[in-house]
């Protein structure tokens, strides 16, 4: 079941930082997921395959983390946050990858393909209702 990222502050009924968006939260748990099944790769994918997808999963919540540092700019914010769902998307291109070579067995393929799908949900959600996260919106120029 996919989450909101309506997560509130008990004091001022906020999202005061980014852990406390599902998302980043989604984000976090999905990487350490993969780091955990990615220990039983074969040492000779150390330095491809595994580093490559540790990166590209910890890419995610990096990016995540950054965006809400620039919501006071929302080209920036937007900016970040499709950086995120590229990360999301390249972890998948490893995730297949390492399906294919036989390291990763199917039942935890399902399992991180399926974290991965509500994770690029909630982004897809924050990028189409940017606006709403950002603290400063721009007044638009007339000309």
């Amino acid at each position: 079941m996919m989450k909101t990222n309506t997560a509130k502050s008990a004091k001022t009924g906020l999202v005061e930082n980014y852990r406390d968006l599902n998302v980043y939260k989604a984000a976090f748990e999905f990487q350490q997921a993969l780091f955990k099944v990615s220990k039983g790769f074969p040492k000779e994918e150390m330095y491809s395959l595994t580093d490559q997808m540790r990166r590209s999963s910890r890419s995610v919540g990096a990016s995540i983390a950054e965006s809400w540092s620039k919501r006071r700019y929302q080209a920036h914010f937007l900016s970040k946050l499709t950086d995120a769902d590229s990360e999301l998307q390249e972890t998948l291109h490893w995730l297949r990858t390492a399906l294919a070579c036989e390291y990763l067995s199917k039942k935890d393929s399902i399992k991180l393909a399926d974290q991965a799908a509500d994770i690029g949900k909630m982004l897809g959600s924050m990028i189409s209702n940017h606006l709403q996260f950002c603290t400063h919106q721009t007044a638009s120029r007339r000309r």
